[in-house]
Formats: C-alpha cells, sequence, structure tokens
C-alpha cells in the first residue's frame, strides 16, 4: 500500500484517530476519552454513542495535523468494525464509509481484538509472530497461538465475566473510580495481597482438558467472592481500612490466573514467546509477574499504554495487513460479536 493510512476506534468509550505510514510508522495518534461515565460507574452505550458522533470529526482533523497530511493524500481508511457497543461501532463505520468513498480509497473493516494483537508491533518491530497472544480487555479475555500473521488458533477465552470487566466492577464495589482497573491498581499500593484468599477460578487439572490445566477462564466467581466480603465488611465497618487489601487481593487473584493459564498455554504449544495486548495489558503487576516466571528463557512483547488501549493506530496497523484482503467474512458491517476471521479452535494435534 502506497501512502499513508487513517486509523478509527469507536468500539466503546474512545474516540481514537491515527495516521500510519507505509512501513507501520505512526505519524499522528489522538485518543478522546470519554468522561461522562464515571458518574454511572460504567458505559453508558447511548451516551458513548453520541459523543462518538460529536468528536469523531475533531478527532479526525487533529490527528491528521499531527501527522502533517492532508485528508486528499490519504490511500486507505481503517475501522474497528466490531465487536463492541453497536450504537458506537455504527458510528465509526458510518463515517469511514462515507470518507472511503468520498475519497476514492478502500474501506478496510478491522476486528478490534486483531488490533490488538497489532499494538506492540507499532513500537517493537521484533514484536511478530510467532507468539502466544493474551489479550485483556474490558470485554475479553483471550489466549491465542499465533504462528503467522492472519493464521490464529483459540487457545482459550472466558466463559462469563472479561478480566477487565472484573476489575471495574471490583473497582464500583469497592467505591473506586470508574475505570477500575487502574484505581484497583492504585489502591493495591497499599494493600496485602494475602490478606484474602479470594478463589483462582477453573485452575485445576480436569478430564475433560486432557489432565491439563483449562485455558479457559471464568472471573464471576471472583467477583462475586469480593462482593460477599465487602458485604461483610460493611457490617463492621471495616470497608474504608480494607479496601487497599481488598484490591490488592483481588489483584493477585487475577494475575496469578492470567499468568498461571498462559504459561500453560506456551508449555502446551511449545512456544517461549509472550505478546501482552488490550487494556488490562498496562497493568504493571501483570507484567512485572511474566517478566519474573519467563526469565532469560522466554521473550515478552508488550506496547506502551498509548497503544494497549483503544486507540486508532492498532486498528491502522491491522488494516495495512488487511489490506486487499477480500472477503473481510462478517466484518462487512459493524458486529456487536463476531470471531477475529481465521481463527480456529486450537489442539493438541495442531503442533504436528
Amino acid at each position: 500500500m502506497i501512502g499513508p493510512v487513517l486509523g478509527i476506534e469507536t468500539t466503546c468509550d474512545e474516540t481514537s484517530a491515527a495516521v500510519l505510514d507505509d512501513a507501520g510508522t505512526i505519524l499522528g495518534l489522538v485518543i478522546h476519552s470519554q468522561d461522562v461515565h464515571r458518574i454511572y460507574g460504567g458505559v453508558v452505550p447511548e451516551l458513548a454513542a453520541r459523543d462518538h458522533l460529536r468528536r469523531i470529526e475533531p478527532v479526525v482533523d487533529a490527528a491528521l495535523r499531527e501527522a502533517g497530511v492532508e485528508r486528499r493524500r490519504l490511500r486507505a481508511i481503517a475501522v474497528a468494525a466490531g465487536p463492541g457497543l453497536i450504537g458506537a461501532l455504527l458510528v465509526g463505520v458510518s463515517w469511514t464509509r462515507a470518507s472511503a468513498f468520498a475519497l476514492g480509497v478502500p474501506w478496510i473493516p478491522v476486528h478490534h481484538m486483531e488490533g490488538h494483537l497489532f499494538g506492540p508491533v507499532l513500537e517493537d518491530p521484533e514484536a511478530v509472530p510467532p507468539f502466544v497472544a493474551l489479550l485483556v480487555s474490558g470485554g475479553h479475555t483471550l489466549l491465542l497461538w499465533v504462528p503467522e500473521w492472519g493464521r490464529y488458533f483459540l487457545l482459550g477465552q472466558t466463559r462469563d465475566d472479561a478480566a477487565g470487566e472484573a476489575f471495574d466492577k471490583v473497582g464500583k464495589l469497592l467505591g473506586l473510580p470508574y475505570p477500575g482497573g487502574p484505581a484497583v491498581q492504585a489502591a493495591a499500593v497499599r494493600g496485602d495481597p494475602a490478606r484474602y484468599a479470594f478463589p483462582r477460578p477453573m485452575m485445576r487439572a480436569n478430564v475433560r482438558s486432557g489432565g491439563r490445566v483449562p485455558l479457559d477462564f471464568s472471573f464471576s466467581g471472583l467477583k462475586t467472592a469480593v462482593a460477599r466480603t465487602v458485604a461483610g465488611l460493611e457490617e463492621t465497618g471495616e470497608v474504608e481500612d480494607e479496601r487497599p487489601h481488598l484490591a490488592a487481593s483481588f489483584q493477585e487473584a487475577v494475575v496469578d490466573v492470567l499468568t498461571r493459564k498462559t504459561l500453560a498455554a506456551m508449555a502446551a504449544v511449545g512456544c517461549d514467546r509472550l505478546l501482552l495486548g488490550g487494556g488490562v495489558s498496562a497493568n504493571g503487576p501483570l507484567r512485572m509477574r511474566f517478566r519474573e516466571r519467563l526469565g532469560a528463557r522466554g521473550r515478552l512483547f508488550t506496547g506502551s499504554p498509548r497503544v494497549s488501549l483503544d486507540n486508532g493506530a492498532m486498528i491502522a496497523r491491522a488494516g495495512q495487513f488487511r489490506a486487499g484482503q477480500r472477503p473481510f467474512g462478517d466484518l462487512d458491517d459493524a458486529r456487536a460479536s463476531v470471531p477475529i476471521p481465521g481463527m480456529v479452535p486450537w489442539t493438541p494435534e495442531t503442533n504436528h
């Protein structure tokens, strides 16, 4: 592809636009995060969609100015077409489709989670397959084996709440501000992670998983355990004093589950290269635990928070990869729920 590519992200509560050059270098990146949801302790879909409508044009203009690129010089426009909040997605899809048509350039729909796979490579050219990928965000928790771009084998996924969703809900239970991930991490700094023995869901080997630790996730039980503990402490008036310890113990449980299952997945596929993507991948203790466990024998790829959280640059980079590929599968329009194109279940036979 010759010329700059514009990427648009509007899947949830960030309106983001980015311009990349042919080499995938970020020329301009603007991210607008919607503060209104803090009032409600979670994202309100209708408010999110309305704010995207107001912000998308000025956000794109700002990204183009930062990149020093005139709109008529764009050679393609990529957009996160799913999964996400349908109203929010429709804003990005409709705007980019109309803009691509007006400019006479290709319109490239991108899967939001495939975008997260491309996040780290924006800053590290060595963050390329083969690797095992742990994608953790507010709406998703996925373990993938990625032998090459476009070939994705699903190792495990959440059965209920995503890791980021659990952070948000526990943050709300603890009276912390939204979003819960950064707030819980900040509160946990002053806490004892061993104070409360919260459960580690789905960590026991069983027959259904071939005698191995299952690679799927479940965080609803952990969230319920925190809720019951908080309810008991509210009766005795101890929540305020115990909040840091509750945050630290919850965070330790999530980090423990994510790292142990991911390391089990890496052993299963025989790969010592790990890529972390998604907003929760910016969690400091999670990154530190992986660095400790991998040591010198493995390689860890992570992006800065700027490219780990939802952003237009990762969408533009995934769009560069998907450029010229037809069809796009189910990503021909905004989709609230849709699998990553080309993703199939992993089996032990996959490695042979």
